[in-house]
């Protein structure tokens, strides 16, 4: 048996936008489910909003994401989590950060560090910071 985690992000009215970015930056398939289609619809305003999306890319990407209906809290924090995506090839990572960055503050440019071929960090523009690395091989 294996167990897999997805990271799972809540949104207020953005989060079709951001799966489709996300899928345009690592590719992939998308789903977005309205409330609409749900018939889940408790604010018209909010008809057209996510109730339950995903990004799912053949290379192993996959983010999930929704609409937090108005009626509910959202309290998005400082920095309650990142998303982490790791690979082994430079080009591969050095390609998704560029699409991942437009729009985004650089926090740590993508270059070498001290634990990894290369490193960066960035908060893209819907608030979520993406923690990019080059892994190496353990050898202990």
């Amino acid at each position: 048996m294996s167990v897999t985690t997805t990271t799972h992000l809540n949104f207020r009215g953005a989060a079709r936008e951001a799966l489709d970015f996300y899928r345009s930056v690592f590719g992939g398939r998308s789903v977005a489910v309205t409330y609409q289609d749900a018939g889940a619809v408790q604010d018209e305003n909010e008809a057209d909003w996510v109730m339950w999306g995903e990004v799912v890319g053949d290379n192993g990407f996959h983010v999930m994401a929704y609409d937090v209906p108005g009626q509910l809290p959202l309290a998005r924090g400082e920095s309650p989590f990142f998303v982490s995506v790791r690979g082994e090839d430079t080009e591969e990572i050095t390609a998704l950060w560029g699409r991942l960055a437009q729009g985004s503050t650089v926090v740590r440019p993508l270059e070498a560090a001290q634990w990894a071929p290369l490193y960066g960090m960035l908060t893209d523009r819907f608030g979520i910071t993406w923690v990019l690395d080059v892994t190496v091989p353990y050898n202990g």
